[in-house]
């Protein structure tokens, strides 16, 4: 296995993690997509790569089972944050990119993505995972809470964690007489994104707020990229915050409200959620891109769901470049890609109907 110096955007702890998940690879871990093996392959280079920090466990996690059965291959990606891997594509700074939220279509009709030769761009959605929100209440394991209730604490409307709302849907739970602390993303975020949709789509009369990547209210803590956010929990009883569900350890979760039921996040309920999601229409044949409604979710789907994509070029200018995005691709998309991921970041492994989707989309990737 190679291990190149990345760009002066690289985070040392991101590049130790992967190295470390990479050099694990070589040793021993998991297989590549069915026909591979490390004998057969023949690619060689080096990927660079940069966007959502919630992909961090799976990258791991996939960079060292390519790697494993491709040796001659070094896969760099950094967790920069979805915001700046999108900035860094357009500038043609990395060769792919994940994303916690797809290219919109004024962007996609602008075009000028420097990683290509020409405006069509795969998008695919190989990352779903629930967004949890997560809380650090001292004797507290969990609390049942309601869209409107969720919306009230993160608009400063409730700032007391023996409030009313809270109390009358948990009876049994010992509450105290302490401030909350709600924390949120201080950088452009796709979680952010999609927590901030759900707050929109189920509780509009209390959230009144633009729905965008970035946070819309003054106060607060702010936090860089998930890690970030999960510490700033971890550090402060009474905080409460949203982050991928898979990096949130020992944290006190919240069971979100649907339909008069309360619902604890899972892979198989995130999964539910985006599965019955129509597709966004006026895409390419390679953009798929899905149209996730929080306030659609019933039969005990979680109805915050993070559906994080990884972007490429539909052409790109160097051949080798374009074998090595393509057979990464198919290699993430593969059942023991997604097993991998699952494994290691507790995502949801997609379907085998939407793995046949995302395939013949990959099968797009060629030389300009």
């Amino acid at each position: 296995m190679k291990i190149t110096r990345l760009s002066s955007l690289a985070a040392v702890s991101a590049i130790a993690a992967l190295s470390l998940a990479g050099c694990a690879a070589n040793e021993g871990g998991t297989d590549s997509a069915p026909g591979d093996s490390a004998e057969e392959s023949t690619l060689s280079g080096t990927l660079d790569a940069t966007g959502a920090s919630s992909q961090t466990a799976a990258q791991e996690a996939w960079v060292a089972g390519f790697q494993t059965t491709n040796p001659d291959v070094t896969v760099n990606y950094e967790p920069t944050g979805s915001g700046t891997g999108r900035e860094n594509f357009l500038s043609g700074a990395s060769d792919f990119i994940g994303s916690d939220r797809a290219f919109d279509d004024e962007e996609v009709a602008a075009g000028g993505f420097g990683a290509c030769t020409s405006d069509a761009i795969v998008e695919v959605p190989l990352y779903i995972s629930p967004v949890a929100v997560a809380f650090n209440l001292e004797g507290v394991d969990t609390l049942n809470l309601d869209a409107a209730t969720i919306a009230g604490i993160f608009a400063g409307e409730i700032t007391n964690w023996n409030d009313p709302a809270i109390a009358e849907a948990n009876p049994d739970a010992e509450l105290p007489d302490l401030a909350i602390s709600p924390v949120h993303r201080s950088d452009d975020s796709g979680t952010t994104e999609t927590f901030a949709t759900y707050l929109a789509a189920t509780a509009s009369d209390v959230w009144t707020y633009e729905v965008s990547g970035e946070w819309p209210i003054e106060g607060g803590e702010a936090a860089q990229g998930t890690s970030g956010v999960v510490q700033a929990i971890t550090s402060g009883n009474g905080a409460i915050g949203y982050a991928d569900a898979s990096q949130i350890g020992d944290l006190g979760q919240v069971h979100v409200g649907v339909d008069g039921e309360y619902i604890e996040y899972s892979a198989e309920a995130a999964s539910a959620l985006v599965e019955n999601s129509p597709l966004v229409e006026g895409r390419g044949e390679g953009d798929l891109v899905f149209d996730v409604d929080p306030a659609a979710a019933t039969d005990g789907a979680y109805p915050i769901a993070l559906v994080s994509y990884l972007i490429g070029c539909e052409e790109y200018e160097d051949t080798a470049t374009a074998e090595l995005v393509k057979a990464y691709f198919e290699y993430v998309a593969s059942e023991d890609g997604q097993s991998a991921a699952a494994e290691n970041a507790g995502s949801a492994p997609i379907s085998d109907g939407l793995r046949e989707q995302v395939l013949t989309a990959v099968d797009r990737i060629q030389v300009g």
